[in-house]
């Protein structure tokens, strides 16, 4: 039996591109997807993709995400 620890810390990636189309979520590059960053905090990646995705609203086809790491990362 294996004991799991919670640390506390909620890893977040945030990333975005541009979609094949609006209705799905296959990015047409992925090689060149803008890596924002990884965040400690669900706060702190909200900020950035707030920020990215206000800077890109004129680009329908551009969209930022939010992938919750802690989440894969839980055995």
């Amino acid at each position: 039996m294996t004991t799991t620890i919670d640390s506390g810390q909620k890893l977040h990636l945030v990333f975005g591109g541009e979609l094949e189309d609006l209705d799905g979520v296959d990015f047409k590059d992925p090689k060149n997807l803008d890596i924002v960053g990884i965040f400690s905090d669900y706060a702190s990646a909200q900020a950035a993709w707030k920020a990215k995705a206000q800077a890109t609203v004129d680009s329908a086809q551009t969209r930022y995400v939010i992938v919750h790491l802690h989440r894969l990362l839980a055995p």
